[in-house]
């Protein structure tokens, strides 16, 4: 996957997982990079349960559902972090 598509995933990761939070999203820019720095974090976090697990050469309907759990998780972290702020 070349870099326009890990910006589509990144994009529609970053919507969906904004929208399955409560809150929102944090606007397209944001959500794209919620998006990608999701897909990183999720596929560390998918790694450590299965390490043969990698997403280069994966196709989209695998890194989606990766990148969508490590932007919920990126989301709730920074709403842990700044709690006094409606992120």
């Amino acid at each position: 996957m070349g870099l326009i598509g890990w910006l589509i995933i990144g994009a529609l990761a970053g919507v969906i997982a904004g929208n399955l939070m409560k809150g929102g999203g944090f606007g397209l820019i944001g959500d794209i990079v919620v998006g990608i720095i999701g897909a990183v974090i999720g596929g560390f976090i998918v790694g450590l349960f299965n390490p043969d697990f990698n997403m280069n050469g994966t196709q989209w309907w695998v890194s989606l559902p990766v990148a969508i759990l490590g932007a919920i998780i990126l989301i709730w972290l920074a709403r842990l972090v700044m709690p006094g702020r409606r992120i």
